[in-house]
Formats: C-alpha cells, structure tokens, sequence
C-alpha cells in the first residue's frame, strides 16, 4: 500500500484536529468540521479498499455465534498492526479495544460479527465458501466499519480526550452476545454507546433513526404437545396431537387480535410445526414453536404468560398434555436516548446535511443492542446503502441479501465522529479526579 499519497489528508486533518481536541469550548464551524473530514479520509481509496478487503474476507468464511473466532482471529490481528490494545476474550469470541487516555469520559462504539445458519444464493467472487452459513445481514460490513473507525481515530490517539472502546461483539443472531458482554463488565464507566446497522431500505448517503422505541423485545417459544398415536383411520383409539397443535395456533393468533390494544404493537407467529412422518400414522407428539414481540416490558410480560396458558390449557381441551420452553435471553425493547437522539442529529447533519436524515418508524424487529441501552444511554442507527442505480438490494435475512460497500465509509466515519464529539462535547466535571481508568491502556 503507498501511504504516501494520502499522507497531506492525514496531516490536515491531523492538525485540524489537534487544535479541536486541544480546547473544550469549540465553536459550531469547528465541531462541524470533524465530521466532514472524517467521511473525507473514510471515503479515501487507501482507506476504503482495505474496509472492502476486510468486509469480503468476513464475508467469505462466515462463522455463526460464539463461534466466531477466526473472524475474532482477523479483528485481532488488524488492532495489532494498528497498535490498538484489547482485552479478549469475552462472551468467547468477543474482544474489546480501547483508544485514548484510558481515562474519563469513556464512549463506546459496536459492531455485532456473526452469521446466519442459511445457503447464499448470490453468485459473486466472495460467496461464502462456508456450506449453509452466510453474512446475510450485514455483520461482516458493520466490523469492516468499526475497523474502519479504530483506523481513523488512531491516527490522533493521543490528543483525544477521552476513551474510545470499540466493542466487536459475538452472538447477536438470536444468542444475545451483547447480555453476556454487557454482564462482563465491558461498559464500567462508559457513559454512552452506539450502534449502527447497513440498510437496504434508505438511500445511500442517509441515516435513519428515531428517539424511544426503535426496535421491539422479542422471545421464542416451543411447545411439545403430547398425545397418544395410532393408526389414522381408527382416530377414535388416538389423541391426536395434530388436531391439538392446530387448535392452539388457532388460538395463539386471537392474543393480539382480541386481548391486545390496538395502539400497543405485539406480534404472535408460529413459525415451526413440526409432527408426524406418515401419511396414516397418527404421531404421538407434536411440537409447534414460533416468536413473540412487542414495544412494552408490560405487554411483553403479558403475552409471555397468555402464550403459555393457551397452549396448555387448549391442548388440555384436545386432551393432550403441553409442556411450554421459552429461550434465554429475552431481548429487551431497543430505546435510544432522546439526549442522544438530538447528539445524533446534529453530528450526522453535519456530516450529511439535513434531508439526509430520516425520522423512521419504529420496527417490529429486535436487536441485542438493547442489552447495552439498559446498562447505559445508547443509540441505535441505520445507514442507508440503497442505489438505485446498482438495481433493488434484497433486505436482510435473506439468501439474495448483498451489501452496497459505498455504505463502509459513511458507517466508519460515523463511528469516528460519534465518539469524538461526544468526548468533546460531555466532559464530565470529575473526569480528570475520580481516578478512574482502564488498566488495559
């Protein structure tokens, strides 16, 4: 690589920064600027093709949950040559970095790094090489980012006021990393953290977001339903656990049709049915298995307690018996600050002016971000990478799903300019006394 030529960016922005950080009271023009120059060096071929590079390496040896430790091995390797210290391992696979003082105001910025158990049905160079496993929602492009901002914020490490932590998190594909790294420890001290997601839905060159509730708390359930098998044609001598399991389906739905306020967002799906092998052979059990969501601990609570008794008590009428198993952990509601809504806000207009940001509705779907939103004031954003131009991209969790790489330098610089306005921009008073520090600096 000839870092010659993006050498002068690398001064200019240096020292523009240097007499940033070096004075608190900064004006407006001042702190606008960081942000500009942040997505400047990002979008940079130097810096831009080595996030390619490592997003499409990720891409093609996909790990899945707690399993990711060459993708770790990779991040790894990239903070030594970089020079960033981390502490690892957490949650297995997980690591965390640090950049700065190691002392006081301490912000942290995520990226989740696992896969999803599915066949790719893109035909392209980096397909994954991995039978039955595939990046299908991003994570390979969101660590190429976080990678992309440890790059950037590096380069002035030791002006920053403050500490960076970069969080590369295992597990958030339904395994719930971020609860077994947040019960860790990771954010001691940390006064606020953000997380980003690549979307297909926006343009690229935007951002969306919103303050509140973003994302919903999310369950899974699974039901075995037992009876007494037979042959089909003499059901009489039988308790059939498929009629049973129907009924409860049946049932299950009317939850948030007829019990729910219609202005309070839950969801019930089935999404498993599973039972029999014959087509005359009445089985002996069945099992039935699906998620639950809403956009309240209360109601989320409430429709835990209502899946189960109606399982149990509408196999009962079928006269089977219902044993009733929900996964560990639940995810919590996401919620973004609404202090770090208007921060978002400010720093993302900066860097891409005013109708690049989209105030979203909030979705149904869930994220194990929220784990650190309930430890400490987070935020949660997505980054458009929709273009039209390149033809439709398919939404995540999808076999055909394939990321816009144009996305990585808005994501990187975005991490960058979070983190180093915050540090600016929210010293705490006791920050240089209270003798708190990381030991891993």
């Amino acid at each position: 690589m000839d870092f010659s030529k993006w050498v002068p960016l690398i001064s200019a922005l240096y020292m523009l920064l240097l007499t940033t950080l070096s004075n608190c009271s900064l004006t407006p023009e001042e702190l606008a600027e960081i942000p500009v120059n942040f997505l400047n060096f990002a979008k940079r071929p130097e810096i831009s093709d080595w996030m390619v590079g490592i997003r499409r390496k990720i891409h093609e040896n996909p790990e899945l949950g707690f399993e990711e430790f060459e993708t770790s091995k990779h991040i790894r390797a990239e903070l030594d040559k970089m020079g960033i210290p981390y502490k690892y391992p957490i949650a297995i696979t997980g690591l965390v970095g640090f950049i700065g003082t190691g002392k006081p105001p301490f912000v942290a910025i995520r990226a989740d790094m696992d896969a999803l158990a599915m066949q790719e049905s893109v035909e392209w160079e980096h397909k994954s090489k991995v039978e039955g496993k595939m990046h299908g929602c991003g994570h390979d492009a969101h660590v190429a980012m976080l990678l992309g901002a440890a790059k950037l914020l590096q380069e002035y490490r030791h002006d920053i006021q403050g500490t960076v932590i970069l969080v590369f998190q295992p597990a958030e594909e339904g395994g719930g990393g971020a609860k077994i790294m947040a019960d860790a420890g990771i954010l001691e001290n940390v006064t606020a953290i953000f997380g980003l997601h690549v979307s297909a839905r926006f343009p690229i060159g935007t951002v969306a977001s919103r303050s509140g509730s973003i994302l919903a708390g999310s369950g899974f359930f699974e039901a075995v339903i037992s009876g007494k098998g037979g042959h089909a044609a003499l059901p009489q001598h039988t308790i059939d656990p498929i009629l049973a399991a129907s009924s409860v389906i049946v049932s299950l739905e009317h939850i948030v049709s007829r019990e729910a306020d219609p202005l309070d967002s839950q969801v019930v799906t089935v999404a498993k049915f599973q039972g029999g092998n014959a087509f005359n052979v009445i089985p002996d059990s069945a099992t039935i298995g699906g998620t639950f969501r809403a956009f309240s601990k209360e109601g989320f609570m409430e429709l835990k307690q209502r899946i189960e008794e109606v399982i149990t008590r509408q196999a009962a009428v079928q006269r089977c018996n219902a044993t009733v198993n929900f996964d560990d952990p639940f995810f919590p509601v996401t919620v973004n600050s609404e202090e770090l809504h208007q921060y978002f806000g400010n720093v993302a207009r900066d860097m891409l002016g005013e109708n690049s940001i989209i105030e979203m509705k909030p979705l149904m779907g869930s994220e194990d971000f929220s784990f650190f939103a309930e430890v400490v004031p987070g935020y949660f954003y997505y980054v458009g990478m929709q273009n039209e131009t390149q033809g439709q991209l398919q939404p995540g969790h999808s076999s055909f799903f394939t990321v816009n790489e144009d996305v990585l330098p808005y994501g990187a610089a975005l991490h960058a300019s979070l983190a180093t306005r915050y540090l600016l921009e929210y010293q705490p008073e006791s920050a240089s006394s209270n003798g708190i520090s990381h030991d891993e600096l």
